[in-house]
């Protein structure tokens, strides 16, 4: 993933520059999207591993979400 975010940060900084090539601008949108789902999956991922309970030390249950 790293690699990814430096390539983003590289073609970011041409763009502030000098601008970018038709495929480098494809290029940083489809390392965008998958920069975007690897965070949400890790979100995801966490989130599935909190419990919440209540003042009495009770677990409740989660709402299924989307």
């Amino acid at each position: 993933m790293e690699h990814t975010i430096n390539r983003i940060n590289e073609l970011a900084r041409k763009h502030k520059a000098e601008g970018l090539s038709e495929e480098e601008l494809v290029e940083r949108d489809e390392l965008r999207k998958k920069y975007i789902q690897s965070v949400t999956g890790n979100l995801e991922s966490h989130l599935k591993t909190i419990k919440v309970v209540d003042e009495h030390g009770n677990e409740l249950k989660r709402k299924k979400g989307k």
